[in-house]
């Protein structure tokens, strides 16, 4: 099993005649995803890599059975196309660009509550079930079919994680990128309840960096759940006031810290790891 995404998921690419869009179009084919359509206005009837091209999302709809979609636009523009997506009944709505408005991800946030649908990023690598599905960006070398799920803030530190279960024997069911921006669709507490209720995922491995409260936020969440969360937290030795790498991650003045996200988590009973190798150790020692 997996989660949001599987090889049955009906993609299609809006913005898949840009050059980000066609090149990633290429990418998740030759993964197996199974890409039904792109969107691009005025461009309807043209294809790309095989691929038909349609002018509104409805249309993908409605002709292909689509219901899951990834958005390679501007930053200006992927809000309004997230809402195209989300009211055309797209149930999964990836944002790869980063910075996003911040009030247009807000809208789109409420949009997604209101219409039952799942928004993941803005600024996100995008998600993978290694084996049968890969949407965004992510580069596909670190995974393998396996057994525990992650779900980061950082694309980089996914890969790192991944690289580090599939290299040990453990591998993964799927695996989340949030995203890095201020505002985001998802957070770490609304994946955790996915995860809890895939019978494949033994035990989920959580990212968190530094700025915002996403990962505090998920505190009553890991308190409930039935499967063992691990945790890392980038950013340890981040100075106040300066953000490091994403938009989102910066420290202002106690809140966002790295040591506060960290106490947080272990007070709700996860299980903290300090590098990479302390994943499969804390996984044996669990006797996963």
């Amino acid at each position: 099993m997996a989660i949001l995404l599987s090889g049955q998921s009906r993609v299609i690419v809006q913005g898949i005649t840009g050059s980000g869009g066609s090149f990633h179009t290429r990418r998740m084919l030759d993964y197996g995803t199974r890409i039904v359509a792109g969107t691009s206005p005025g461009k309807g009837g043209q294809s790309v890599h095989g691929v038909p091209v349609r002018n509104t999302v409805v249309e993908c709809v409605e002709e292909f059975g689509a219901d899951f979609s990834v958005i390679f636009l501007p930053a200006q523009f992927a809000g309004e196309a997230a809402h195209e997506a989300i009211y055309a009944g797209i149930k999964t709505v990836v944002v790869v660009p980063e910075h996003i408005p911040i009030a247009d991800m807000m809208m789109v946030r409420k949009a997604a509550i209101t219409m039952g649908a799942i928004v993941i990023g803005g600024n996100t690598a995008g998600i993978i079930t290694p084996g049968e599905a890969n949407v965004g960006i992510i580069p596909d070398i670190a995974f393998k079919p396996g057994r525990i799920g992650t779900v980061s803030r950082s694309g980089s530190l996914t890969y790192y994680v991944a690289d580090t279960l599939t290299r040990t024997g453990y591998g993964e069911t799927t695996c989340v990128g949030l995203g890095g921006d201020p505002v985001l669709g998802s957070t770490f507490d609304e994946i955790l309840r996915e995860f809890d209720g895939d019978d494949a995922t033994k035990a989920v491995v959580l990212v968190g960096e530094i700025g915002g409260i996403y990962e505090e936020r998920s505190v009553p969440v890991v308190k409930a759940m039935t499967k063992p969360v691990i945790f890392m937290v980038g950013g340890v030795f981040a100075p106040p006031g300066k953000r490091m790498g994403h938009a989102g991650a910066i420290v202002e003045g106690n809140l966002g810290t790295a040591q506060s996200k960290i106490e947080a988590l272990n007070n709700a009973g996860a299980h903290h790891a300090r590098t990479f190798m302390d994943i499969p150790n804390i996984l044996k020692r669990l006797g996963i």
